[in-house]
């Protein structure tokens, strides 16, 4: 297949294997996949795709860059229960993620609480949530095809491809497929067990596990994820805190070389 075939619905639609991904809506270049899912009428499951997005945002108001073509841009709609805690479709979504990039890609990733997933230090891939009245949209970037000159040098965390990670291209049609059918069987296992469920594969894919952190003005060694999404963070006396979001500060040094910053941080 050609890796630089555009993700029309002719070449997409006839790959997908579950109601993720149907309806499919695509487009040459749009603001950002996020706004095109904000009819009420559209039921969840609905992707909306593009090649290039012309004002990419990403968390704390940040943008995301990507050079027409190279990247895998999509956001999913989804519509979980009332009761149910969204901020933790962070991580049931940087799971899916991490595992089909494995799959596609033959990678080591791993999780970088909350949204980010790393390969060797270096952010190549993001989740963006969006949510109001019971429905979320689930925003996600992944550099795939860029070069190092095609990423952005000023990251809050050193940027990476799939290409400049592998030294080789890949297709981003059959990632996108291997990500939505692994998003669905997540998703649903969420729904039916609860994020608990995923503590053993997440720890596994700790990125952060053992590094001096700094989170929301609280300092300490990343413990791993709590059952409920919570990071913990130990500190010197062996106290132990949960912080439920904010912006971490990481030492990755240990993980991998990098550049000093990446305004892809959704």
């Amino acid at each position: 297949m050609n890796h630089n075939e555009q993700l029309t619905p002719d070449l997409v639609d006839p790959m997908l294997r579950g109601r993720f991904g149907r309806p499919y809506l695509w487009s040459e270049e749009c603001e950002s996949t996020q706004d095109a899912l904000r009819d009420p009428s559209l039921h969840e499951g609905t992707v909306a795709v593009t090649e290039h997005q012309t004002a990419g945002r990403g968390r704390e108001g940040r943008t995301w860059e990507d050079a027409p073509g190279r990247s895998l841009l999509l956001s999913l709609l989804l519509r979980p229960p009332a009761s149910f805690p969204v901020q933790q479709l962070s991580l049931v979504a940087g799971l899916s993620l991490v595992e089909a990039i494995d799959a596609v890609a033959e990678t080591s990733a791993q999780i970088k609480w909350p949204n980010d997933v790393l390969l060797d230090g270096r952010k190549v891939a993001g989740v963006l949530l969006e949510s109001s009245e019971g429905r979320v949209i689930c925003g996600i970037g992944v550099n795939v095809s860029q070069t190092e000159e095609e990423l952005p040098s000023d990251a809050r965390v050193p940027a990476a491809s799939l290409r400049t990670a592998t030294k080789r291209e890949h297709d981003r049609a059959a990632l996108l497929v291997e990500l939505l059918a692994r998003l669905q069987r997540r998703y649903d296992e969420w729904l039916d067990l609860g994020l608990a469920l995923f503590v053993p594969d997440l720890t596994r894919r700790d990125a952060l596990r053992g590094l001096a952190v700094t989170v929301g003005g609280v300092s300490g060694t990343a413990a791993g994820i709590a059952a409920d999404g919570r990071l913990r963070i130990r500190a010197k006396d062996g106290t132990v805190t949960l912080v439920a979001s904010g912006e971490v500060e990481p030492k990755l040094s240990r993980r991998g070389p990098g550049r000093a910053g990446s305004r892809n941080d959704p």
